[in-house]
């Protein structure tokens, strides 16, 4: 294996771990209610933010969902930035308005965070459909759950995008419950790639607890999508390990399910790998945790000592700013 290979299997390595272990730490900033509101984990999809999201060029938009800590992070957006977000400081990424659930960075093209249920799907197709108007050699990956197949937009959205050939890559990231539904319990065809195709797009599904197969199925489908013949659609099969939110109290999933799926940890799978064909060894595991760790206290420091937001400022961005000129 060359060794450019073996440094990007260690990148996605890397990029799993800066994800795991910041939101490992975010579990303990709630539990100390340093961090409040509502709070989801992608602590088991870390695979799909570092495959897909990692293999986005910068010009490329991402359109991501609630579950989005570990999209924003391999996107770009400072890891101070996030965490001051979530502690509602004004040095926030949404100046501390937004939360854990509306991350948003418009200088690295990250739209959302988004808090409902399919929302960002309409958001992707607009931008898409800018880009194709303005003809920039560029793509939109929007992100979903398996939940937001069943909303009225997803539909609606497959079928504008595919009609119009527009640049977006849809990426359902299907951990297998929307909330506390099963998939099996919402959708009479599981096989939510199949019903992608019905909209006349190339679709299939992913093994997305494998970085390594997330990325070269991203890589396959940026490649259609900017070849200019219209979307594409990526089923990523892959499974959260912890509740739907920090308030959910998970009693409707089986322990022994979520055992087996731990066995495909996707953190584990990969670390293994590197050690099994000798690109990684002890030592080099836990400098990589070491570095990851400093960097999440550093930007933990950073985010605490960010101020708040003035009490004059706090109805700026409501609306239209005013100009002083008379109409």
């Amino acid at each position: 294996m060359s060794a450019t290979v073996a440094d990007d299997r260690l990148d996605l390595l890397r990029g799993m771990v800066r994800v795991r272990r910041f939101e490992e730490r975010c579990v303990e900033l709630y539990s100390t209610e340093r961090i409040r509101g509502f709070m989801h984990l992608c602590i088991g999809e870390e695979a799909v933010a570092v495959g897909l999201v990692g293999a986005l060029e910068p010009g490329d938009a991402v359109v991501s969902t609630y579950r989005e800590h570990g999209h924003a992070l391999v996107r770009g957006v400072p890891m101070s930035a996030v965490l001051a977000e979530m502690f509602g400081r004004a040095t926030g990424c949404s100046r501390g308005r937004g939360g854990s659930m509306h991350l948003f960075d418009a200088a690295r093209r990250f739209y959302g965070g988004n808090a409902i249920v399919g929302g960002g799907l309409p958001v992707a197709v607009g931008l898409g459909l800018a880009d194709a108007l303005t003809a920039r050699p560029v793509a939109t990956a929007c992100l979903f759950g398996d939940g937001a197949v069943a909303e009225g937009e997803f539909h609606e959205c497959l079928n504008l995008a595919a009609l119009w050939r527009l640049p977006v890559l849809f990426c359902c990231e299907n951990n297998r419950y929307a909330m506390g539904t099963a998939l099996e319990r919402e959708h009479a065809e599981t096989d939510l790639a199949l019903r992608a195709a019905a909209y006349g797009m190339p679709a299939w599904a992913v093994d997305g607890m494998d970085p390594e197969a997330v990325r070269a199925a991203t890589q396959r489908a940026l490649a259609l999508v900017r070849g200019g013949p219209g979307p594409c659609f990526l089923e990523l099969r892959t499974y959260r390990f912890r509740a739907h939110s920090m308030y959910d109290p998970d009693r409707y999933r089986d322990r022994a399910e979520i055992a087996r799926w731990r066995e495909h940890d996707p953190v584990d799978g990969l670390h293994a790998r590197l050690l099994a064909d000798g690109e990684l060894d002890d030592e080099g595991w836990a400098r990589l945790v070491a570095e990851v760790d400093a960097e999440i206290r550093e930007a933990e420091a950073v985010a605490e000592a960010a101020p708040v937001e003035p009490v004059e400022d706090l109805l700026r961005f409501v609306g239209a700013e005013p100009t002083g000129e008379t109409p």
